[in-house]
């Protein structure tokens, strides 16, 4: 195979999906203004994990850290897809809404603070179903008072993805970021498999899962405002300038009529073949970027 075929701006780039959850946030802070809060060295971790047989982790897949965004203050909140799939548990969802609220505070006080959040996650974490449960209406609810006041981003990049009640949190978001290599939804591909039967979603068929659930196609709807490449420089510009930007004059969630319009012109009587949405998803070029 040529060499020419290889794009050397892809090769030499940044990968940020490479980076783990606590270099990906500190990467989005101007340099040397980052600290973390309740660090793994605080061993602040699941009780319930070790009961049920597994082994927790001093930070439970969740790092926070507070400093200075385009020069600006604002709380980053990353999720370790490694650990447990991203899930959320007690401790994880205590530290994000925690960490919200606490530039709810400073905005009260009259520091203008964002927050980000990046979610690389399934949802809630079976092991601890009903805390988690409480913790992701609690989040929710966090997103809902912070962003009267200043920006929350959430940016998915890979792999993991952002499924479960996490994407309800990426949908009261200011703003929505994604990579290509991203995937943003509801139900994974293996849960609606699993519920419904391979006729209804293949898990395996990976064109297929990013026709419906990646980062082009959630760009292509407008269910997300920048869509990068993976590359940490880019991600790093589009959440300066997502926290510079300010709070939208309408928030994504508000806009009921919009979505309730688009729903009203879908032909319901026709049961799509996945297949064939994905021919579809390829001939009308969304691909190229069209919206």
């Amino acid at each position: 195979m040529s060499s020419k075929r290889y794009s050397a701006d892809f090769i030499n780039r940044q990968s940020f999906i490479e980076l783990d959850a606590r270099e990906r946030a500190k990467a989005l802070f101007d340099e040397g203004t980052s600290r973390e809060l309740v660090g793994p060295f605080d061993r602040v971790e699941s009780p319930w994990l070790p009961t049920q047989g597994v082994t927790p982790q001093e930070d439970d897949g969740c790092v926070v850290m507070k400093g200075k965004i385009a020069g600006q203050a604002a709380v980053v909140v990353a999720l370790e897809g490694a650990f447990q799939g991203g899930s959320i548990g007690e401790v994880s969802g205590a530290k994000m809404t925690a960490a919200l609220d606490l530039a709810c505070a400073h905005n009260e006080k009259g520091v203008r603070t964002s927050a980000v959040i990046l979610l690389e996650t399934g949802g809630v974490r079976l092991q601890e179903a009903n805390l988690g449960l409480a913790a992701i209406a609690e989040l929710m609810a966090s997103i809902l008072a912070l962003r009267k006041r200043a920006p929350v981003i959430c940016l998915t990049a890979g792999t993991v993805g952002c499924f479960g009640g996490m994407s309800l949190a990426a949908g009261l978001a200011s703003y929505v970021v994604m990579t290509r290599e991203a995937r943003l939804g509801m139900n994974g591909p293996e849960v609606i498999e699993q519920e419904n039967g391979i006729e209804e979603f293949d898990s395996s068929d990976r064109a297929l899962i990013w026709a419906i659930h990646g980062g082009e196609q959630r760009y292509a709807l407008g269910l997300a405002d920048a869509l990068v490449d993976d590359d940490a420089p880019q991600v790093v510009d589009a959440i300066r300038h997502f926290t510079s930007k300010g709070v939208p004059a309408v928030h994504r969630s508000s806009q009921v009529e919009l979505y309730r319009s688009r729903l009203a012109t879908l032909d319901t009587s026709q049961q799509w073949d996945p297949r064939a949405f994905r021919e579809l998803w390829a001939k009308n070029g969304i691909r190229e970027g069209k919206r």
